[in-house]
């Protein structure tokens, strides 16, 4: 009688149980994230206490100028923090790196618009990423107190990078419609909160730690 070899049957097994540990890595990561900070994000009431700023983060603008849906919306919500007296300053961060592209001078336009005072708005050119944002807030902008406003899945993120950088933030979440390719926003989220966590270990500095 022929016995079957089966001793290539524990290493394979093994090599299994590695990969399959190194693929929910992330997901394990991005849940660890989401519940560290999930007690600090408003979904139905406005915070109960004042800030110095509320930090609007950038989403893109359209090509004739106008904010995207989920950039309207954080904006909408910004405002209407401001004006129930949440903090005394909007901090609208997002991208002008270059001059063909101008996030920022969309984002407040949209808010002198709404009757916003101009005083009243400052403009972070160099909010190029949600790590960037954050970072810059405290280091460039000396904030210590922010309401960050985005969209809620956005919101994890952003208010852990707050958390470990020093800064005491909450979250209100920026929903105000169904968007467009979200689970395809969800997953690429789960990537990017493994991104900044270890940017955070290493104490990466924002691509432009000290420029205004």
């Amino acid at each position: 009688m022929k016995y079957r070899n089966n001793r290539g049957l524990p290493w394979l097994l093994t090599v299994a149980a590695v990969l399959l540990m190194i693929a929910s890595m992330p997901f394990l990561l991005s849940s660890m994230v989401k519940g560290a900070v999930a007690d600090d994000i408003y979904e139905a009431k406005e915070p109960d206490e004042t800030y110095e700023v509320i930090l609007v983060l950038g989403c893109g603008i359209r090509a004739n100028g106008k904010p995207s849906d989920m950039l309207q919306d954080r904006l909408e919500t910004g405002i209407a923090l401001y004006r129930s007296g949440v903090a005394p300053k909007l901090l609208l961060s997002g991208d002008h790196e270059h001059d063909d592209y101008n996030e920022v001078k969309v984002m407040k336009n949209y808010c002198l618009e709404a009757g916003i005072p101009e005083e009243a708005i400052l403009c972070d050119r160099y909010g190029l990423s949600t790590y960037d944002s954050v970072v810059r807030a405290k280091n460039v902008f000396d904030v210590r107190r922010a309401v960050i406003v985005t969209q809620k899945y956005h919101l994890y993120r952003s208010l852990y990078i707050a958390e470990k950088i020093g800064v005491n933030a909450v979250g209100v979440g920026a929903d105000l419609r169904t968007y467009q390719m979200q689970t395809y926003r969800d997953l690429r989220e789960v990537l990017a909160r493994c991104k900044d966590f270890y940017m955070l270990l290493r104490e990466e500095p924002a691509k432009y730690p000290t420029e205004q």
